[in-house]
């Protein structure tokens, strides 16, 4: 090797020679550090990925746990509220009795409100076959009151859980549920 480097010093190179050296050295200066950099950049990019998965697979876990508290708490709620309403459907005979359905008729301007109410139509003025008797007893309005107010009491339950579920899962995603929330107490409520 130094017998080599003794023949090159005696050597005299041309001034463009040198300058192609001097380019030729600068180029592969310049491409390591552009690998380095590249580098680099593949090293953030990694960085960068993994914490997105991971945050991905916290949010997932958070948004899961909300499904499944809110999913059990309000089915649970909801069960109740329809197993209340067939309790009292059950107990209509007894208080409402056939006897009662005989001695007591409905008018039928009194079940005429009733599907005006459901419908959304008016009535219009009162005729003479309002005041008589209806061909639907009592226990069978009584029965469907008590059907209507059984799904109304289970619906609202329902939009509270749905209140709750999307709270949560602002939370999940966020770290905090809209102010919206917040105002209407959604969050205390569900720890209770």
């Amino acid at each position: 090797m130094s017998a080599v480097l003794a023949r090159l010093q005696g050597v005299v190179l041309p001034g463009w020679s040198k300058v192609f050296a001097i380019a030729a050295l600068a180029a592969a200066a310049y491409g390591v550090g552009r690998l380095q950099e590249a580098r680099r950049g593949v090293d953030a990019m990694v960085d960068y990925v993994g914490k997105q998965a991971t945050q991905t697979v916290r949010i997932a876990k958070a948004q899961a746990q909300v499904v499944t508290k809110v999913e059990i708490q309000y089915r649970d709620r909801i069960q109740i509220i329809y197993k209340e309403g067939k309790q009292i459907e059950e107990s209509i005979p007894e208080i409402v009795t056939p006897d009662v359905d005989r001695r007591l008729p409905l008018p039928a301007g009194f079940v005429r409100i009733l599907d005006a109410g459901w419908t959304g139509q008016l009535v219009g003025s009162a005729t003479d076959s309002d005041g008589e008797p209806a061909d639907v007893p009592a226990s069978v309005v009584a029965a469907n009151e008590v059907d209507n107010a059984t799904s109304c009491r289970a619906w609202r339950k329902q939009v509270f859980g749905w209140r709750q579920f999307y709270a949560g899962q602002q939370v999940a995603i966020n770290g905090k549920a809209g102010v919206w929330a917040e105002r209407a107490g959604v969050l205390e409520a569900s720890k209770k």
